[in-house]
């Protein structure tokens, strides 16, 4: 699993009380949790994000790290990498120093025997200057490449060239924060993969040797209206062994359970302020009651609606279990249009003139 942001949402002091959707993310790292040990997983594996960002208030410090070291005491070892909300480190790591909970604070490989099987992790924090040229020096100094062992894996938190991202399907190709395909090593089986919340699997070929495999599970929710229409989970990967070499045999997407996100344009040219208490109650009438809804529109509303669309007006006259927000076209930084913005400045410019 990766990119669980935990801590997204979840004021301690919250000045209204109603429904957060910080317990969501929660809920469904507790399921990875809990299905690892049912199913008796031989190891899991966080592909960094554990956090939502690095300066997180202690109370959810204090949660995180309670169910990590509940889950210590399965006896099921769990790797973690920190990734770029955390800044390359998590928050007191001290604190996780429990058997069976393993940090990679630097580059570095830890070594597990498990029936038999002797398996190697190499993985590093977040790398934000440059990874594009560092990314094999790096995989270097984790040494998983010179252990002597019959699984080698790598654990990164790093856009790799080919992955896609949002509605769009942007994909990452160049740039210096983009890892190349071509330098994915061939002296490991699979690299499982954070920093990109859309699930896949990317395969990159070898002049020697099998493809290897990138996988990125994806976030375990939606963080953002870029992701309202992709599933969420986490991956159950197998190893086998077929004569002499093993291999990846089988890489499962379990999805989660989540909330339907629903953005709601508005038509301006139909509402008034005379209508819109009949309008807008009846479209969010028709949506699933726990939805998570984002009311937006092409161009800047007149200042009637602004002042109208306030928390507390969509809040009354929405499901309570629902989260409602609006666009950033009602925020008050978007309220000249680009031909007021124009005439603004030039007004300016021509007080400085005189």
């Amino acid at each position: 699993m990766a990119d669980t942001h935990l801590g997204f949402d979840s004021p301690i002091h919250p000045r209204i009380q109603r429904r957060r959707r910080g317990d969501d993310f929660f809920m469904n790292f507790q399921r990875i949790l809990d299905y690892a040990i049912d199913h008796k997983v031989d190891l899991v594996v966080h592909g960094g994000d554990l956090f939502f960002r690095a300066r997180i208030p202690k109370p959810i410090v204090d949660q995180v790290y309670t169910q990590l070291r509940e889950f210590s005491q399965s006896g099921i070892p769990m790797l973690i990498v920190p990734g770029n909300h955390e800044f390359s480190r998590l928050p007191e790591p001290h604190r996780i120093d429990q058997q069976n909970i393993y940090l990679f604070e630097t580059p570095g490989t830890f070594q597990f025997q498990i029936r038999g099987t002797r398996i190697a992790i190499g993985g590093f924090p977040f790398h934000r200057k440059n990874i594009r040229d560092r990314f094999s020096e790096l995989v270097y100094e984790t040494d998983v490449l010179k252990s002597i062992a019959d699984i080698r894996l790598l654990v990164i938190h790093q856009a790799v060239e080919g992955a896609q991202v949002g509605k769009s399907n942007y994909t990452f190709r160049s740039g210096e924060d983009v890892v190349r395909g071509r330098d994915i090593p061939s002296g490991v089986h699979a690299v499982l993969a954070g920093h990109i919340h859309r699930q896949q699997i990317l395969t990159f070929p070898q002049k020697t040797g099998p493809s290897v495999p990138v996988i990125y599970s994806g976030s375990i929710e939606r963080t953002s209206f870029a992701e309202r229409d992709e599933q969420k989970g986490f991956y159950v990967i197998e190893f086998s062994k077929t004569g002499e070499r093993w291999g990846l045999s089988n890489a499962e997407f379990h999805p989660l359970p989540v909330r339907p996100m629903v953005d709601i344009k508005l038509d301006l040219s139909s509402l008034t302020p005379e209508n819109l208490d009949s309008k807008l109650p009846e479209l969010l009438k028709n949506l699933d009651p726990h939805a998570v809804v984002r009311i937006s529109c092409k161009v800047v509303p007149e200042l009637w609606l602004r002042k109208k669309l306030t928390a507390e007006y969509l809040r009354s006259i929405s499901s309570p279990m629902m989260n409602i927000s609006i666009g950033s076209s009602f925020l008050p930084s978007r309220q000249y249009d680009k031909g007021q913005k124009t005439r603004l400045k030039n007004q300016i410019r021509l007080t400085f003139i005189k």
